[in-house]
């Protein structure tokens, strides 16, 4: 805890908002379970959902991983029919990943679980805390927008 007076150091506060991301994410995953599908396709699976239509290449950048390791986890979104490759309609040779309406909902529906989940978890603060809570969220939002990479 910081003392009266004493202005907040950013590194101090990147590594505690660090570790509670963490903690919250594993929490959060705990839920994806339900989808029968891994983290690693269900965060592809995202990335096609709120991203779009996009070529293997751009999936695995997005997902930060070598286009072999994407082929597997696309292989595996396919087989489940919860993504699906296509004609890029600029250009005929060259084929675009997405995801199909059955992939949609199902990330959807995981992101219902997580939220209620977080919402439960929440519900014993105080309205004060709730909206200390929110307007942190908008706080971290709007500084990663206007970082840059």
């Amino acid at each position: 805890m910081m003392s009266r007076g004493k202005s907040p150091d950013r590194r101090e506060i990147a590594d505690r908002l660090h570790s509670a991301a963490i903690h919250l994410l594993r929490h959060v995953r705990r839920q994806d379970a339900h989808s029968g599908i891994g983290p690693a396709q269900f965060s592809a699976l995202s990335v096609l959902v709120f991203g779009g239509p996009m070529t293997l290449g751009q999936l695995a950048a997005a997902e930060q991983v070598k286009p072999p390791t994407m082929t597997r986890i696309l292989t595996g979104l396919e087989r489940n029919r919860l993504a699906e490759r296509i004609r890029d309609p600029e250009d005929a040779r060259r084929l675009q990943v997405r995801a199909t309406a059955k992939g949609a909902r199902l990330l959807h529906e995981g992101r219902r679980r997580r939220i209620n989940y977080l919402a439960e978890h929440f519900s014993e603060l105080s309205s004060k805390e709730l909206a200390l809570l929110h307007e942190a969220a908008e706080i971290v939002h709007r500084a990663l927008r206007s970082t840059r990479h």
